[in-house]
């Protein structure tokens, strides 16, 4: 089992950027990684996704103003977030996709 902590949220202004950090306690080489998020009242959805050879997946709303990377070596998956929206505001997951191993999620706040 892998554990995943994510650090990096809070509260930034809209158009400003936060870097989204999930360190994992083992070794995700293999694994495709996966960002979602889940605003209040709504489901969870996926945000980005990159797997084990860096291909990319971003979700529609995304619209380029995100970057998912990893760095294996290190067992680290990031999300550099740009441009940031107020409907951005979520609590942000790591996932280890095609497992059940997902972090604690972290606060992102969008708001003037």
């Amino acid at each position: 089992q892998v554990h995943l902590v994510e650090s990096g949220g809070g509260s930034v202004q809209p158009g400003g950027s936060l870097r989204l950090s999930c360190a994992a306690s083992g070794s995700i080489r293999n694994y495709a990684m996966a960002w979602h998020r889940q605003a209040p009242g709504k489901e969870r959805e996926r945000v980005a996704n990159i797997s084990p050879s860096d291909s990319t997946h971003y979700a529609d709303f995304v619209e380029g103003r995100f970057a998912i990377s990893r760095d294996d070596a290190k067992n680290m998956v990031y999300l550099q977030m740009n441009s940031l929206r107020p409907e951005d505001t979520a609590v942000y997951y790591c996932h280890t996709m095609s497992t059940p191993w997902w972090g604690q999620g972290i606060q992102v706040t969008v708001s003037s």
